[in-house]
């Protein structure tokens, strides 16, 4: 896709929604490279997530987490899929901004039938796992909200149908902020003829 020139998508959402599936098939779609922030920092810090939020606690996971999206955020062509609470950083919206950021928006409901039988996520595993959800979803619903683009996904949706509907979004985006830049264009040079005169 010309329009995009080389910018960076990068998914945020809910874990669960899908995010490192829809992904990979955009990356494939759009040649671009894949990256999963979540699994570079397991790579990083040789253990895997649950270890880390069990031994150093949540916020240096965070703080890891920050750390490999401002890496990733030096490269082009890249399709990065982002862990469910990285848009509560302020910090982070400093590299997401770089690029374009989709939303993938999964009801509830749907998160809790896709997550109920996996014990590996740190954050799922006290309490009710649907009251959890609705929770987090509450505390993240107003940062995924500033995403450029959002993809509400319905149940049953395949994740190439998800990543095909992300790419008309994504495209519709960058022709409105081509317009735009040219209409800006278009009057800035009538101003400067008016002055001409």
């Amino acid at each position: 896709m010309d329009l995009l020139r080389g910018v960076n998508i990068y998914l945020v959402g809910m874990m669960g929604v899908g995010k490192t599936t829809v992904g990979r098939i955009l990356a494939r779609e759009l040649k671009y490279r894949f990256f999963d922030t979540d699994e570079l920092i397991v790579r990083v810090a040789n253990q895997s997530i649950a270890e880390i939020f069990d031994r150093e606690g949540e916020e240096a996971f965070r703080e890891l987490e920050t750390k490999v999206l401002g890496e990733l955020a030096a490269y082009q062509n890249s399709i990065v899929a982002t862990g469910g609470g990285i848009v509560a950083r302020s910090t982070n919206w400093g590299y997401l901004h770089y690029g374009i950021v989709v939303w993938l928006d999964v009801p509830v409901d749907q998160l809790y039938d896709r997550l109920r039988s996996d014990s590996t996520r740190p954050l799922l595993r006290q309490g009710d796992l649907k009251s959890k959800l609705q929770s987090l979803l509450s505390e993240r619903e107003r940062f995924y909200a500033q995403a450029d683009v959002r993809v509400g996904i319905s149940g049953g949706e395949r994740p190439e149908e998800v990543a095909r509907r992300a790419i008309e979004e994504i495209k519709k985006v960058l022709e409105e902020g081509r317009r735009k830049k040219e209409e800006g264009r278009g009057k800035s040079e009538e101003e400067s003829n008016g002055f001409d005169n």
